[in-house]
């Protein structure tokens, strides 16, 4: 393909979808991520479109939001991983709120099989993963449907919640900085969203790399109120992205990264989705074959680890 087919391509693939992972436009086209890259560059220096960290938006600073269909099929490997990771989190018999998304809903199909849980959602696409289980629970909110990304919104559902309380919040967005933390492009949804993080103790947002660095028009999760985050590993080369995680880590969220190929692994063969998390070098760092990615901030590490031990002592 000639490099303005290739562009072409690309360009198309961003006014569709409203952002695009490099890793999904070099599938696309059939090339390697450093020459979609160079497309990338060229594309933005005639205005066409901008860059972000690990992938391309529409220009004009603040990303759309894109409606389910191109939504679901972006990051899809990604998605999985740290759906696989971030069910990890949710013990036996605990109370939990999930918020609307493609990256919620697949966390939701691994939640299926926990037994005990009670799940608050404003999400249809949540429920309809979870209505087949048998010893979950599944509490819808009230609202008004929106039918881009089939979620419940508007006061009915904010009313719902009031004087709710439960363990955990997880949630996505459509983007996330260390400054100004977790964002969406939809009011409604990041209304609905702040409620969801007032019912919770704690917020675990699932995020994979193309949100990191991007900032969208509504704030529904500030930093200081994100406990955990689960995303994915950036392409090694990326250290603007490194830097983002290591920002948002010196702000106290843990942070934990799925590697796609050692998540599946241990979920296929039953090891538990703690056994796919990969710990992101600093800024700067290269790892080398066969060594262990360092930690983002020794505490957040230490916590993590107390909280396996704690897990593998409740299963035994």
């Amino acid at each position: 393909m000639f490099a303005a087919e290739r562009r072409q391509l690309i360009l198309e693939m961003v006014r569709a979808n409203g952002a695009v992972s490099l890793r999904e436009l070099a599938r696309v086209v059939q090339t390697s991520e450093v020459t979609v890259r160079r497309d990338v560059r060229a594309l933005e220096a005639e205005g066409l479109l901008d860059r972000r960290h690990g992938g391309a938006v529409l220009p004009g600073g603040f990303t759309r939001e894109s409606g389910f269909p191109q939504k679901s099929h972006l990051a899809t490997a990604e998605k999985t991983a740290i759906a696989d990771l971030a069910a990890g989190l949710v013990e036996e018999g605990e109370a939990i709120v999930v918020g609307a998304g493609t990256t919620t809903q697949e966390l939701a199909r691994r939640l299926a099989r926990v037994p005990g849980l009670t799940v608050v959602t404003n999400s249809l696409l949540v429920a309809q993963a979870l209505a087949h289980a048998n010893r979950v629970e599944v509490v819808m909110t009230g609202g008004t449907l929106r039918g881009s990304n089939y979620a419940l919104v508007g006061s009915g559902a904010e009313q719902s919640l009031q004087g709710l309380r439960v363990s955990r919040a997880f949630l996505s967005g459509s983007g996330l900085t260390a400054e100004r933390g977790l964002s969406t492009s939809n009011m409604l949804s990041a209304s609905v969203d702040r409620a969801l993080v007032q019912a919770a103790a704690e917020v675990v947002v699932l995020a994979d790399h193309t949100k990191l660095g991007s900032d969208t028009m509504f704030q529904t999760v500030p930093t200081d109120l994100i406990t955990h985050l689960v995303t994915d590993e950036p392409a090694a080369h990326d250290d603007r992205a490194a830097a983002e995680l290591q920002a948002l880590a010196d702000q106290g969220v843990r942070i934990a990264v799925a590697g796609g190929s050692a998540a599946s692994a241990a979920a296929d063969s039953g090891a538990g989705a703690r056994s796919g998390r990969r710990e992101m070098p600093l800024p700067g760092q290269r790892r080398t074959q066969g060594q262990p990615l360092r930690a983002l901030g020794e505490a957040a590490v230490e916590r993590e680890r107390d909280r396996a031990r704690v897990a593998d002592l409740r299963r035994r």
